[in-house]
């Protein structure tokens, strides 16, 4: 069974990384120590950095659902409303078709 890593660890990836970030900018008479403190804090920036891109990203998905919601509220309303027009305005149609026809009827027949 694999161990579970702590929420905040850094993987071995970024590690190898940042070892090999520190290594290729060793001076000259740095210690073994000073450089693994180096890749230490190379880890550290990679993983904040990571955590910062996280969170925009969930920033930017929220911010899109929220523009969809929106947009599709926008796009019922005026469906709805446009079916209510037509629907009051067809009825006055035919009224006032009615009384043209009645009117003519009743001037051919006299």
């Amino acid at each position: 069974m694999a161990k579970k890593q702590p929420k905040n660890a850094i993987s071995d990836q970024t590690k190898t990384e940042a070892l090999k970030v520190a290594r290729g900018t060793q001076k000259p008479g740095q210690t073994k120590e000073q450089t693994k403190l180096i890749a230490q804090g190379i880890e550290k920036g990679i993983a904040e950095y990571k955590k910062r891109e996280k969170q925009k990203a969930r920033e930017r998905d929220k911010q899109r659902k929220q523009e969809l919601k929106a947009k599709e509220k926008t796009d019922i309303q005026p469906t709805s409303e446009k079916k209510a027009n037509n629907s009051g305005l067809l009825p006055w149609i035919l009224l006032g078709l009615s009384w043209v026809g009645f009117i003519v009827f009743e001037l051919l027949k006299a």
